[in-house]
């Protein structure tokens, strides 16, 4: 198994910014690490992800700009850059260890997760 251990969130106003951090037990190649959010009521949905060789990254349309994954190797971190952040930005977010099907990123071990409120 990995071990995804989320951390970063809070409370912060609109327009602010955050950087969340996910600490994997363990770095394996052969998984794409990513992030994905879910706000109250609605379905969990996907942000970025990036891999552990290469670096090649993926965005959810609406958060390209604002938004930036990137990742430590050494550290077996990966972490998330949130700026300009807007009260629908406000949700529970999940790092995830998975794999690229396609054009679609599906996380096979999951992070608790860490909220991220932002008030207008």
């Amino acid at each position: 198994q990995v071990q995804l251990v989320e951390s970063g969130g809070g409370l912060v106003q609109a327009g602010g910014s955050l950087r969340l951090s996910c600490a994997a037990s363990v770095l394996r190649f052969d998984y794409v690490m990513g992030w994905f959010r879910q706000a109250p009521g609605e379905e969990r949905e996907f942000v970025a992800s990036t891999s552990w060789i290469g670096g090649s990254t993926n965005y959810a349309d609406s958060l390209k700009g604002r938004f930036a994954i990137s990742r430590d190797n050494a550290k077996n971190t990966v972490y998330l850059q949130m700026n300009n952040l807007k009260p629908e930005d406000t949700a529970v977010y999940y790092c995830a260890a998975g794999f690229l099907t396609g054009s679609s990123f599906r996380g096979a071990f999951w992070g608790q997760g860490t909220q991220v409120t932002v008030s207008s």
